[in-house]
C-alpha cells in the first residue's frame, strides 16, 4: 500500500470542503478522516470509488465461478456455445 499522506481532522475537511474535494478529484489521491484521533473515513473521487466496486464485482464472481466448479456444476464449452446458436437461432 502507498504511503498515506492525507490524513485530516473531520474539523479541517469541514473547514476546507470545496478544496479537499478538488485535491481529491485532481489527484485521485485518497484523505483519510479522522474523528477523535481515529481514522473514521476515507474520501475518494467518484471514478476511483468506481473502479474498487468494479473490481470487487469482479472477485465476487471469481469466488462463485470457483464454487460452482468445486460443486461439479460445469458445461462443456461446446455444449455452452451449440446452446446459444439455438438460442440464436429460434429468434
Amino acid at each position: 500500500m502507498s504511503e498515506l499522506k492525507n490524513i485530516k481532522p473531520i474539523s479541517y475537511v469541514k473547514a476546507n470542503a470545496a478544496k479537499v474535494l478538488d485535491h481529491v478529484c485532481e489527484t485521485r489521491s485518497p484523505y483519510i478522516v479522522t474523528q477523535n484521533g481515529e481514522a473514521r473515513g476515507v474520501l475518494l473521487d467518484i471514478d476511483t470509488y468506481q473502479s474498487m466496486q468494479d473490481g470487487l464485482k469482479l472477485f465476487k464472481l471469481f469466488a462463485q465461478s470457483e464454487g460452482e466448479v468445486a460443486k461439479g456444476k460445469i458445461i462443456r464449452q461446446k455444449d455452452l456455445f451449440a446452446s446459444l446458436e439455438k438460442e440464436l437461432n429460434a429468434k
